[in-house]
């Protein structure tokens, strides 16, 4: 299967894209409480109890499920929403992660074994994320991409049955909590850490800031953010004048009238704002018209290129009043990760446009690639080895694409609190690039770094 995402479905959706990892206010995401692990209570680990050892290329490597080394391939799942609320920001993460795959098995697989990608749409929904793993569990090493919080979580105990891990496609800080984490694989900074990093950094530049105001969707998306928020603001001594937190829903416009107000309203001299980009353009739009003028930042995910069109009433304003955070680099960032993902995207889908998410995808891959590769070195391409190698990957380095980050130590030691300081850039659409302006690389605030994991800082599944 060949995802190749298009211009055009990008910029359709500008109204659509909420969070990878957040929650939609029209999907039901009951089950994420309490998935359906009727076939995992009991699965057939027949053969992972007794692998088979193999000898390839002269070393003998244990196998189990997912890696046939007499076919020479490692078969990985994804389970990725590619037509559902999110399919305009997961479709070109997945053509990412084929392009990266695609270059991996052109330069020699690993040590000669190709990867072949299971590829699975979930149309974001917790029940057929659920379906879809149990369907393809038995053909997998590991599931090397799973979309949304909700349903990674749904299917964590299964994985820890299957002893498998999975690489979520989600930024949520509950991925900090060992009772969740055990088979997961995280990267990228938090949402809360997201915000103490942006807010931290918007005081350094304007000291004499003295209020905010905070509004977000619900769930884990929206108010890790929002908690982040507030965590900085009591820190940075910022009086909340207005606290919209859940407030936001993104199907209403109703509520986006009443936030905008409450914005209005409060004088706010920094806005954060955690919503989808439509449902934030339209609060910005009417705090503009009202005459606002404040720093405006929040969660990453809110922001789209469409905002920098020649047609956009927000093209200018945008430019002078955002700054926000990306757990990446911007597409023109010069560094040789970021160069080199770009080149891979290119050659793989000439037609695919300067976006961020392309490159989310490619971080993905190395991931994926880094692990897969410790885990042949140890002679044990198990599913459990597989699992032992992430979890003890000490290093990992994507030249630049992102903040290197460990996966050995405890939640403190681990977590990424890195970000790449963005704001939008006319200029940079123009010259080819996504619309973003890298300000600052690998910058961290004294709050971020300062932050002890404790406990979740918004607990969604608790």
């Amino acid at each position: 299967m060949k995802m190749k995402s298009k211009w055009i479905a990008i910029v359709l959706a500008l109204g659509l894209v909420l969070a990878a990892c957040g929650d939609d206010d029209t999907t039901d995401t009951t089950e994420a409480a309490a998935p359906d692990t009727t076939e995992a209570e009991t699965p057939d680990t027949t053969e992972a109890e007794t692998p088979d050892t193999t000898e390839a290329e002269g070393e003998m490597i244990l196998t189990d499920s997912g890696v046939d080394l007499e076919a020479g391939t490692i078969t990985v799942g994804l389970l990725s929403d590619l037509t559902g609320v999110f399919s305009a920001l997961v479709q070109p993460v997945v053509t990412g992660y084929e392009a990266q795959i695609e270059a991996i098995n052109a330069a020699g697989g690993i040590n000669g074994l190709e990867i072949v990608l299971e590829i699975r749409d979930t149309v974001y929904s917790v029940d057929t994320h659920v379906q879809l793993y149990n369907e393809i569990k038995d053909s997998v090493v590991t599931i090397g991409h799973s979309t949304g919080s909700p349903h990674t979580v749904a299917i964590k105990d299964q994985l820890a049955e299957d002893n498998m891990f999975a690489i979520p496609l989600t930024w949520y800080s509950g991925w900090s909590d060992p009772a969740i984490n055990a088979n997961i694989v995280p990267h990228g900074t938090p949402y809360c850490l997201e915000s103490m990093n942006v807010l931290g950094y918007l005081l350094d530049q304007n000291p004499d800031a003295a209020t905010i105001a905070i509004a977000s969707n619900a769930g884990d998306f929206g108010q890790d953010s929002a908690q982040g928020a507030k965590l900085a603001a009591e820190t940075l001594g910022l009086e909340v004048v207005y606290d919209g937190e859940a407030k936001i829903n993104a199907a209403d416009e109703a509520t986006l009238a009443e936030v905008a107000n409450g914005i209005i309203g409060s004088g706010a001299d920094l806005v954060w704002v955690t919503t989808s980009p439509g449902a934030y353009s339209g609060i910005y739009g009417q705090a503009l018209a009202a005459g606002v003028t404040a720093t405006w930042s929040g969660s990453f995910v809110a922001w789209n290129f469409g905002f920098l069109g020649e047609e956009s009433p927000i093209r200018d304003a945008i430019q002078r009043d955002w700054i926000f955070a990306y757990p990446i680099s911007p597409w023109s960032a010069d560094n040789p990760g970021t160069a080199a993902a770009r080149e891979v995207i290119q050659a793989f889908d000439p037609d695919a446009p300067p976006y961020e998410y392309y490159l989310e995808g490619v971080l993905e891959a190395r991931l994926l690639e880094a692990i897969l590769n410790a885990a042949y070195d140890s002679g044990d391409m198990t599913r459990a080895g597989v699992l032992a190698a992430a979890k003890s990957l000490e290093s990992m380095s994507w030249d630049g694409l992102a903040p290197d980050q460990s996966f050995v130590g405890d939640t403190n030691d681990i977590v990424q609190r890195l970000v790449n300081i963005v704001r939008p850039s006319a200029a940079d659409l123009e010259a080819g690039g996504s619309g973003l302006a890298l300000v600052e690389a690998d910058y961290t605030s004294d709050i971020a770094a300062a932050y002890q994991f404790d406990e979740t800082c918004f607990d969604a599944f608790g």
